[in-house]
């Protein structure tokens, strides 16, 4: 699965995906059809040249299909791109054919179909897939109008096809440049305002929600809560204002994740208290953190020239694997051992 996979580029894949597979089985079922000579008796005489395209064409559109499938299965997988190309290339080359047919051997207007394999380009690769696409098309629709005796193609039609073709490929392509930034822009949103819910605004620790989730996947494993409340933040707010404190916070929170060990989880659950979460850890475990920790957090933070220093007083409480004990039980534990630190302190 590739990192960073919004849920709304995965939508978009998977419709993306259903379209082209349901477009290419109508002409799938239409082609079949026509080759088996249902269409009544001009398609019983089918020449034997146009029945193997026709046969070559069911080949490419049930590969696509194929690959539709299995990208629809996978919006997120690592070859999504790869096979989405493939894709482009087995319409081109579909609509390439038809268009071939059409206008070099059946004396009708058929180039105006180049413009879907265009837009197929520009909503898979957006400017850049629309702009190959158009390219190819072009070069092989002129490449195959000389090479066949008698085409059916009108004076200047098709400088005419390469023109219009171009246009559509630079406006459908500059289309799905806007809507893919357009999908960017609300994915970023969604995950700030996804943040700003599950985040403390002022350290950026997870909050008390964003805490209480992650311990719900901790359920039946052993677990050790520490709480930590700040000594002497209160008096850093009075003599040097809140916006000190505010940064003094602002540097704890960064201390504290940055000491705990890879699955650990520390939160700010109130003003000046915070709460780490050690999956898979014991009480000896836990008391190590705690003393780096509070060694961590006893070094001066130097703000405005000055230097600023609190300590900390730390309750630990822990649950076996398999037990029943909530994190509000394990907090009120570490809550209670914390207050006790606390007064010891004071001694």
């Amino acid at each position: 699965m590739l990192p960073g996979m919004e849920p709304s580029v995965l939508r978009k894949r998977r419709t993306l995906e259903a379209a082209a597979f349901v477009a290419r089985g109508v002409g799938l079922v239409c082609t079949l059809i026509f080759v088996l000579g249902a269409l009544g008796p001009a398609s019983q005489h089918v020449p034997p040249t146009l029945r193997t395209s026709c046969i070559l064409g069911l080949f490419l559109m049930a590969c696509g299909n194929v690959l539709a499938a299995i990208n629809y299965r996978r919006p997120d997988g690592p070859r999504y791109s790869t096979y989405s190309v493939i894709q482009v290339g087995v319409d081109t080359s579909t609509v390439m054919g038809i268009v071939v047919w059409a206008q070099g051997y059946n004396e009708q207007t058929a180039w105006p179909l180049l413009i879907i394999a265009i837009v197929v380009g520009a909503y898979r690769h957006r400017l850049a897939g629309s702009l190959v696409v158009w390219a190819v098309t072009s070069a092989g629709f002129a490449a195959s109008m000389g090479l066949i005796p008698q085409p059916s193609l009108r004076h200047g039609e098709l400088p005419t096809a390469v023109i219009i073709g171009l246009i559509v490929a630079v406006l459908s392509g500059i289309q799905g440049e806007a809507f893919a930034r357009q999908v960017k822009e609300l994915d970023l949103a969604r995950q700030a305002m996804q943040h700003q819910a599950h985040h403390d605004h002022l350290t950026g620790l997870p909050n008390r929600d964003q805490v209480d989730q992650y311990a719900e996947t901790q359920r039946g494993r052993s677990l050790a809560v520490l709480v930590l409340d700040l000594n002497g933040f209160k008096e850093v707010n009075d003599t040097r204002g809140h916006a000190v404190g505010d940064r003094l916070l602002q540097e704890i929170g960064h201390r504290l994740s940055g000491g705990l060990r890879e699955g650990d989880l520390a939160g700010r659950i109130g003003g000046d208290e915070f709460i780490v979460l050690m999956p898979g850890a014991d009480e000896h475990t836990a008391g190590e953190l705690a003393a780096r920790l509070r060694e961590e957090i006893r070094r001066p933070v130097e703000i405005d020239g000055a230097p600023v220093a609190v300590g900390t007083s730390i309750g630990i409480a822990c649950r076996p694997a398999g037990s029943a004990r909530s994190l509000d039980d394990l907090t009120r534990e570490a809550d209670t051992a914390m207050y006790e630190d606390k007064a010891y302190a004071r001694r």
